[in-house]
């Protein structure tokens, strides 16, 4: 039995008919750029997270770098991230002409250090930016009431919390609705993910939503009408005929990650090995474990044909493209669980048999 890391065919095959028709149906039609499919597909994630606007993009990563250029923010101006986060976060920072700042994340758990955060704050921090990493949401809370009155910006990295959500004074907020920008990735391995690069962000602020839509596609709404220096950053109609079809299944999927992810927290039994702490309404993008017996425990699963990956094998300090800028810093957790973690099969779709067949290999080790 090969337990797959991700299976995505099986999780979207019943769907895969109704996008070829569509798709076919956009061949006359023609609007492959900016088309009709790309609009519905922003009025639904305005919807799902409860923000007024949402602008379709190429990717994640230019996600981030059009919000961050849309605050309109002196040269060097700091950006303060998380030590432990995907390349892309540090490097949509730098691309923007700002300078990334890091912070350590919280012992044993995977989002920033609100002690640690207090600490980097300063007269130059014009941005904050927390990333809800493996759909864990950063504590929003906390971070309000480190900004207060400050002139400092919020801009979440949400490329792992599709339909994550979090109380704030006993109301929910659903992410992508928090921030004054929010930054989602929609590739294909994400919780929610096109069949190729897409991104998408949401916001509250019509001066900022009218400055990221003419900054996504060449600084212009009207043709040949370039008010910015923009880029060519637009969300494609093909792409957005597969979201529009498979946002229908995205509370659904992530209340399975839900069940799989607790079912892994009660059965998984072994000294050796040590479990992350979520957030409570966690969406489970990757589920981690920590040990000290990492290689070992590689070659037990690959053994046992448990596919399985790394989320992330080095934090952002260790990262050749950045040494230079982090020469010397350390942060421990960030490098921790860089060293230390695995991440396990959280396919929607894995039924008891194959979860049995995980924990018991795990709980074996």
């Amino acid at each position: 039995m090969m337990i797959k890391f991700l299976d995505i065919y099986n999780q979207d095959k019943k769907i895969h008919k109704t996008i070829l028709n569509k798709i076919k149906k956009l061949f006359k039609k023609g609007d492959f750029i900016l088309g009709d499919a790309v609009f519905a597909f922003e009025e639904k994630v305005r919807k799902h997270c409860g923000s007024k606007y949402a602008i379709g993009c190429a990717n994640g990563t230019d996600a981030l770098t059009l919000a961050l250029k849309s605050l309109n923010l002196p040269k060097n101006s700091e950006v303060i991230i998380p030590a432990m986060t995907y390349c892309s976060t540090a490097f949509a920072v730098i691309n923007a002409g700002l300078k990334p700042i890091l912070v350590d994340i919280e012992k044993n758990k995977p989002t920033m250090c609100i002690y640690n955060l207090k600490k980097k704050i300063n007269s130059k921090t014009k941005v904050i930016l927390p990333v809800h990493l493996y759909g864990s949401v950063a504590n929003f809370r906390e971070i309000r009431k480190l900004i207060g009155n400050k002139k400092i910006y919020l801009v979440d990295d949400c490329a792992q919390a599709h339909g994550a959500f979090e109380y704030i004074n006993n109301k929910k907020y659903n992410v992508g609705s928090i921030a004054d920008i929010s930054c989602f990735s929609l590739y294909p391995g994400k919780n929610l993910g096109a069949y190729g690069d897409a991104g998408i962000i949401t916001t509250n602020s019509k001066i900022f939503f009218n400055r990221i839509r003419k900054l996504r596609n060449l600084g212009s709404e009207k043709k040949f009408k370039h008010e910015y220096v923009g880029v060519n950053s637009r969300l494609d109609s093909i792409q957005a005929i597969v979201l529009n079809e498979k946002i229908k299944f995205l509370d659904r999927n992530n209340l399975k990650r839900q069940k799989i992810a607790k079912y892994y927290n009660n059965n998984i039994n072994n000294k050796k090995i040590k479990l992350l702490e979520y957030s409570k309404y966690c969406v489970y993008h990757q589920y981690l474990i920590l040990t000290n017996y990492r290689a070992k425990l590689e070659s037990y699963l690959k053994k046992k044909n448990i596919q399985y990956g790394f989320h992330y094998p080095n934090s952002l300090n260790q990262i050749q493209a950045l040494k230079k800028i982090y020469k010397k810093q350390t942060y421990y957790n960030a490098e921790k669980i860089a060293k230390n973690s695995i991440s396990l099969p959280i396919d929607p779709n894995l039924n008891k048999k194959k979860l049995d067949y995980i924990i018991k290999t795990l709980n074996n080790f």
